[in-house]
């Protein structure tokens, strides 16, 4: 039995890092485990300029403990109205690794988010033009959509189409919930792919629902039938390149998530590996575990991969209660469990 496996240093392809004394605090969780994280920019206001996205990434740059080495790679949130100009000036000048689309209203501060993708035409031929990836977002909005459904919707409705008119636009499905995604990204040409959470290898809808709501464990996308969590972890496991490690790891204090109005996210950043590597070890898969969280990322951005290494040990991770940021009670996924694997540097 494998008692120490040895990879690549990760990358964190989807993240949420906040800012101020929230993101000051959270920074060290990603960096002590992973070498670059493609950083979400749905702040208030959201990071929409080339300045704000530089801005942004010295401030994350500015948390990052001493000895380690971390480069947050940063994103430019698209509006109905943004300049592609824009997008193409900070692509150049390495501000800029992707874009991000938040259809309106989708999850946390995307009230500024595109309301047609028909409003963005110019910026995703730009991006087209220069190779850019867009992540993307994929659920519609309406309201007369279960929230179960949209994600599903979202695929006929717009990313096949945009897909459909714009073939080598690089697109990532982020945080993927349901089979019907995982088909449609296995299915698709070389230029889409798509993250997966550890939440959504780990719980279904029960976990939120079932003997009494449970806010630690909702997020958006929300969790699915038990059917989507086996296609994912089936996706994850499989060695297939076009999936790729990114835990949406979004913090929000305790008091915030336990609400009437409670915040998705599920702060899952400081046991992360530990957490993705329990299911490749269930599924008999450690094997494919470098290749996912690793090496896969990074051949689709078009980036190097890490030449460092780091190792975990098969031996119990005991995973706290509660942490602490900011000056506020924050719940981590797994909270009070005990994980199989311990992250050792």
């Amino acid at each position: 039995m494998t008692k120490i496996l040895k990879i690549r240093r990760p990358d964190d392809w989807h993240l949420h890092f906040r800012d101020g004394d929230m993101m000051r605090d959270v920074v060290p969780y990603t960096a002590r485990q992973f070498a670059r994280a493609i950083v979400m920019p749905n702040l208030t206001p959201p990071i929409t300029t080339v300045e704000a996205g530089r801005a942004y990434r010295e401030r994350i740059r500015a948390a990052v403990p001493s000895g380690l080495a971390f480069e947050p790679l940063m994103t430019c949130y698209l509006t109905d109205n943004l300049d592609p100009e824009e997008v193409r000036r900070g692509f150049a000048e390495g501000v800029f690794t992707a874009c991000k689309l938040y259809p309106a209203g989708a999850t946390t501060n995307s009230d500024s988010g595109v309301t047609d993708v028909a409003n963005i035409r110019g910026v995703l031929e730009v991006m087209a033009d220069i190779g850019m990836v867009l992540c993307v977002h994929g659920e519609v909005t309406h309201s007369d959509i279960d929230i179960f459904d949209r994600e599903a919707v979202f695929i006929e409705q717009v990313l096949r189409p945009l897909l459909a008119d714009l073939p080598t636009l690089k697109v990532v499905f982020e945080h993927i919930t349901t089979e019907e995604a995982v088909a449609f990204v296995q299915a698709s040409g070389p230029n889409v792919a798509a993250t997966i959470t550890p939440q959504h290898l780990h719980i279904n809808r029960n976990a939120m629902l079932v003997g009494g709501m449970r806010p630690h464990n909702y997020c958006l996308p929300v969790a699915k039938r038990e059917k989507h969590r086996l296609a994912l972890r089936k996706a994850a496991t499989s060695g297939n390149p076009k999936f790729f490690l990114g835990t949406d790891s979004a913090p929000h204090a305790r008091h915030a998530k336990e609400s009437a109005c409670g915040c998705a996210g599920i702060f899952n950043a400081p046991f992360a590996l530990e957490s993705y590597l329990a299911v490749f070890d269930e599924e008999g898969a450690l094997d494919h575990f470098e290749g996912f969280a690793s090496l896969h990322g990074p051949a689709f951005y078009g980036l190097t991969v890490n030449a460092e290494t780091v190792t975990l040990e098969k031996r119990d991770c005991v995973v706290p209660e509660m942490l602490s940021a900011a000056g506020e009670e924050i719940v981590p996924f797994h909270a009070g469990q005990t994980l199989g694997w311990t992250y050792a540097g």
